[in-house]
C-alpha cells in the first residue's frame, strides 16, 4: 500500500470515526465518489488503521491537516512526507501526493486549469498514472508560454501529456505568457483561439497552479529571462513576496497593482480563488512567504505541501 493511499485512507477513517461526518459529507469534502469512501474505510480495518481508535500512521498529518483547515479556512490540506528539508526532496514528495490527489478525486466532464509553467506540475505529471473510468474532460492551459519558442514547446506538450493522462482534450493558449508591451495584450486577446481558451477560464472546475516565490526556479529561470532583474526589483519595492500565474502578491494576499501585470496572458487571480477547487501546489522555505501569502489571500483553497512547510504556516502570525 502506497504512501499517499495511506494517508486517504487515515484521512477517512478520522473524518468517519472521530469527526462524525457521514459517508456522503466525506465524498463531498474530499471530491470522491461515496463507493471510494466505502471502499477506503473497508481497507482502513483491514489494514488495522481502525480499531477502537484511528490510529495515525506514519506520513499522515491529519492533525496538522485540519489545524491548517481551520486557521486558514481551507477545503482540504494534503500534508506530503519529504525525506528531507530540501528543495529536491520536497518537490518529489508533494509531486507523488498531488499526483494521488488527481487521480483518485477526478470525475468524467472536469474542465481541468494548468499552469504549465511549474516545476510543481511537472513533478505530479511526471508520477502521475493514466486515470481510468472517465471520459470528457477537458485540460485548459491558464498562462502562456513563458521564453523562447522550446519554452512555449515545454508548455504545450506538458498540456498534452496530462490531457492524455485524464482521457481529455487538450485546450492551449498559444500566446507568450508575457509580452512585451500591453498594448500586444489587446491584439493578441484578438484572435479567435486564444479567445476560445480564455472563455474556458469561467468554467473551470479544478485548476493547478504552482505557488512562485521572487526568487524564480530552475525550470523557470531554463525558460529564458522573463521579467529583468529590474523589473524584478521593481515588483519587490511595490511588496510583492509571490505569484500564481505570474499575477503578484503582497505580505497579505493583495494583488500588486503594477504595469507589469497588463503585460500577461493569463488567468488572473480573482478567477484563479473562484474555481471550486483551486489547488495550490508548493512547499520549501524559498516558498514559505509566497504560500503564506496565497493562503492569506484566499488565492487557493487546496493547499498541497510538506510536512517543514505545514509545520511553520501553522506558527505563522494572524494577519
Amino acid at each position: 500500500m502506497s504512501l499517499p493511499e495511506t494517508r486517504l485512507i487515515t484521512k477517512v477513517a478520522t473524518l468517519y470515526h472521530e469527526q462524525k461526518l457521514t459517508q456522503t459529507d466525506i465524498a463531498r469534502r474530499l471530491a470522491i465518489s461515496q463507493v471510494t469512501v466505502s471502499r477506503l474505510l473497508k481497507r482502513a480495518k483491514e489494514h488495522q488503521i481502525v480499531r477502537t481508535t484511528v490510529i495515525a500512521v506514519p506520513g499522515a498529518f491529519v492533525e496538522l491537516e485540519a489545524i491548517l483547515e481551520r486557521k486558514f479556512e481551507l477545503t482540504q490540506v494534503i500534508i506530503a512526507e519529504s525525506q528531507s528539508n530540501t528543495d529536491e526532496a520536497i518537490q518529489v514528495a508533494i509531486g507523488a501526493t498531488a499526483a494521488y490527489y488527481l487521480m483518485t478525486t477526478l470525475s468524467s466532464g472536469e474542465t481541468i486549469g494548468v499552469s504549465s509553467w511549474s516545476a510543481s506540475i511537472l513533478a505530479m505529471v511526471d508520477q502521475m498514472h493514466p486515470v481510468r473510468k472517465i471520459e470528457r474532460c477537458r485540460v485548459v492551459q491558464v498562462l502562456g508560454g513563458l521564453g523562447n519558442p522550446a519554452a512555449e514547446a515545454h508548455a504545450n506538450h506538458l498540456v498534452t501529456r496530462l490531457a492524455r493522462l485524464v482521457n481529455g482534450e487538450p485546450c492551449f493558449l498559444p500566446a507568450p505568457g508575457l509580452v512585451g508591451a500591453a498594448s500586444s495584450v489587446n491584439v493578441l486577446l484578438r484572435d479567435p483561439y486564444i479567445h476560445q481558451t480564455i472563455h474556458l477560464f469561467r468554467k473551470l472546475t479544478v485548476a493547478l497552479a504552482g505557488i512562485g516565490s521572487m526568487e524564480p526556479s530552475s525550470l523557470v529561470a531554463s525558460s529564458g529571462n522573463v521579467f529583468s532583474r529590474e523589473e524584478l526589483q521593481e515588483i519587490r519595492d511595490h511588496g510583492a513576496v509571490g505569484d500564481i500565474c505570474l499575477r503578484f502578491y503582497d505580505a497579505d494576499g493583495r494583488e500588486i497593482r503594477h504595469r507589469l501585470g497588463k503585460r500577461v496572458i493569463g488567468i488572473d487571480l480573482e478567477t484563479f480563488g473562484r474555481v471550486p477547487r483551486a489547488i495550490g501546489i508548493a512547499g520549501g522555505s524559498r516558498k514559505f512567504a509566497a504560500i503564506l501569502g496565497a493562503l492569506r489571500g484566499k488565492h487557493i483553497n487546496v493547499l498541497i505541501t510538506d510536512q517543514f512547510t505545514a509545520a511553520e504556516l501553522a506558527k505563522a502570525g494572524e494577519l
